[in-house]
Order: C-alpha cells, then structure tokens, then sequence
C-alpha cells in the first residue's frame, strides 16, 4: 500500500510539473506573439504614415515602394522568410531564432502597410478586434478542447496550398468571383488552424516535457508563436476583405 501511495504521489508531482511547465511555456509562446503583432503594427503604420502626404498623394517613399517593382518583393518576401526560418530554426540559437522572428514581424508590417492606403483606419481597427476575439475564443477552443483535432492538419495545410496558388493567379485573372471565395475559404481555413496550432503546441511539450532541455523549449515556443502570428494575420487580413470599409 506504501509503495502504491509513492508512485501516485510521484505521478501527481511530475502531472504538476508539466502542468505549471505547460502554462509557463503558453505564455512564452503568446507574450512572443503578442510583441510580434506590436511590431509589425508600428512598422506598418510608420510606412504608411511615410508614404502618403496630407493631401492624400504618395511622397517618394511611398512611390519607391508601391509604385515600382519593389511591391513584389515586400509582398513575397515574408513568405521566403517563413520557408527559411523553418528550414534553420534547428540550426540557430534561440536567441538568434527570436531576433529573427522579430525581423520577419517587421517586415510583416512593411508588407502589409498598404492597407492603410486602401481601407479606412476605422474599419482596420474594428475588423482586427474582431479578429483578436475570434482568435482568442478559437485558441482557448483548441487549448480545453478533448477532442483530437490532429487530423485537421493535413487537410488545413493542403488548403493553404491551395489558398496561396488562387490567390497568386487572381493577381493577373482579376476575378471578384474568385476573390471572394478565396477569402470565405482563407476565414475557415485559418480559424481551424488556430485551433489545431494551439492545440498541437499543447501536446508537442507534453509529450516531450521530461526530455526537452531549456533551449528546446525556447525555440519551440517561438516555432509556436510564429504559427499562430501566421494564424492571426491571414484571419485579419481575410476578414478585412469583407469587414474594410474602402477609402
């Protein structure tokens, strides 16, 4: 019977364990996110504030960037970022790995500054609280959730796939038919992926939380944070199309 009561109280020790190392690593990943929306928020309103004079015209800047080829590259840029930040996140420190999503969030908010020269600041700000609710109540969704939502991922993925190859051909096709489908699919696709991102964040650490050194740990929490930064930004910028209201 003494033998029995040790190891259930080692078991509820170690239960303990993770469960206070689960939420300490939860907030890492979110307070990393957090200070990744703040930057590429100022960076894009910076720009934009650049970019455009009192009387509503380009300054040079502004011409530089939106008015040349240059708009190609701010705009697939981060993409390319995303890729190689992937391909050398087991390579860098996680130090380094910070910094350079810290960049990549800067250069999110370069890329995505023409919005304030499209749609109204009202309508941007409206449309992102209602993202920053909708994403707060599909992430908690995902984090309480029993359910096994593991198999959504392969589906989800494919449909980003398919996502950015549309989207890409309505540059030239110029489809409003096409847009608008692009944008009902790209508001589900990314509400589920919120939840499968937080949800596989949860289980990535327990399932390695007695193995997993500090460095690890610090990396898979911006890993994370750049997933669901990711998840953020495509539901705001898919939900804008319907909800911004255009200059």
């Amino acid at each position: 019977m003494a033998e029995y009561q040790t190891i259930r109280t080692g078991a509820q020790t170690r239960a303990a364990g993770v469960d206070e190392g689960l939420r300490a690593h939860m907030n890492k990943v979110y307070g990393t996110m957090s200070v990744g929306m703040i930057i590429t928020a100022l960076a894009g309103w910076a720009i934009s504030g650049l970019a455009v004079d009192d009387a509503g015209q380009l300054t040079q800047l502004g011409t530089a960037i939106y008015a040349s080829p240059l708009k190609w590259l701010i705009m697939f840029a981060p993409l390319i970022m995303v890729f190689a930040f992937g391909a050398a996140i087991n390579r860098i420190s996680a130090a380094g790995a910070q910094v350079f999503f810290y960049a990549f969030a800067a250069l999110m908010g370069l890329s995505l500054s023409s919005i304030f020269l499209v749609f109204t600041g009202m309508s941007i700000a409206q449309t992102f609280l209602v993202t920053a609710i909708a994403f707060a109540a599909l992430s908690l969704w995902g984090y309480t959730t029993k359910k096994d939502i593991s198999g959504w991922g392969s589906f989800l993925i494919m449909g980003v796939v398919g996502l950015i190859v549309a989207s890409i051909v309505n540059i030239f096709l110029g489809s409003p038919a096409l847009a608008f489908a692009v944008s009902v699919l790209g508001v589900l696709i990314f509400a589920g992926l919120t939840a499968y991102d937080t949800q596989k964040i949860k289980n990535d650490y327990i399932q390695h939380a007695q193995a997993m050194d500090s460095e690890w740990l610090q990396k898979s929490a911006i890993m994370g944070a750049l997933n669901l930064y990711l998840d953020f930004i495509n539901l705001f910028m898919f939900l804008l199309s319907f909800m911004g209201q255009r200059e």
